[in-house]
């Protein structure tokens, strides 16, 4: 996808650095950290590059954020928009996986204690997150339209309309949609005590 289409890259962009260099990190040390390529982060931090599900997974992991803080702090609140009260949808930047077509969108502001998020996984897509991604945080999926195979670990949860799952201790987690039809989920999270 083009910097053009999704103007979230350039935010995505300027977070990934912000993070980074607030812990004093080189490139290199990021990329240790998170198994993502020094060249891959070095075009994401110029975005160059819109990175995909995947990649936001391990660099929040990095960061130990969860991919929700990481987009909603990337998201910020748009110049002139109030941090509470009325958020409508069409002032709402959605993103978007260029590698698998999920799709995102921050439904709390950054200052809200929990963070809730929009997803639409299309038919055949599969985003896999590592273990990190979910430390210090609680989370709840809850489908909202068609069917989710939900990977938790060597766990493998199938969920309809309706359904929940609160997650556990952190494990690698993959979220699939095997259906032929889209699959939107809301996740809510909010974040725990660190050890």
């Amino acid at each position: 996808m083009s910097n053009i289409v999704d103007p979230l890259v350039g935010q995505i962009a300027a977070r990934v650095r912000t993070e980074r260099e607030r812990r004093r990190w080189t490139l290199a040390r990021l990329a240790e950290i998170s198994g993502v390529s020094q060249a891959m982060i070095s075009r994401i931090e110029r975005g160059e590059s819109s990175p995909t599900a995947v990649v936001l997974g391990k660099l929040s992991a990095a960061f130990q954020l969860s991919v929700s803080s990481l987009m909603a702090l990337a998201e910020g609140t748009p110049s002139g928009q109030a941090e509470t009260g009325v958020r409508r949808r069409a002032d709402t930047a959605e993103w978007r996986d260029p590698a698998t077509g999920y799709r995102r969108r921050q439904i709390t502001g950054p200052r809200f204690p929990a963070e809730i998020a929009e997803v639409l996984l299309p038919p055949g897509a599969r985003v896999p997150y590592p273990a990190a991604a979910f430390a210090f945080v609680r989370q709840t999926v809850w489908v909202l339209d068609g069917h989710l195979t939900f990977h938790e670990g060597d766990t493998v949860h199938t969920l309809g309309a309706g359904d929940t799952i609160e997650l556990g201790e952190p494990v690698p987690c993959t979220f699939v949609n095997d259906s032929d039809t889209d699959c939107r989920y809301a996740v809510v999270l909010v974040r725990g005590e660190r050890p």
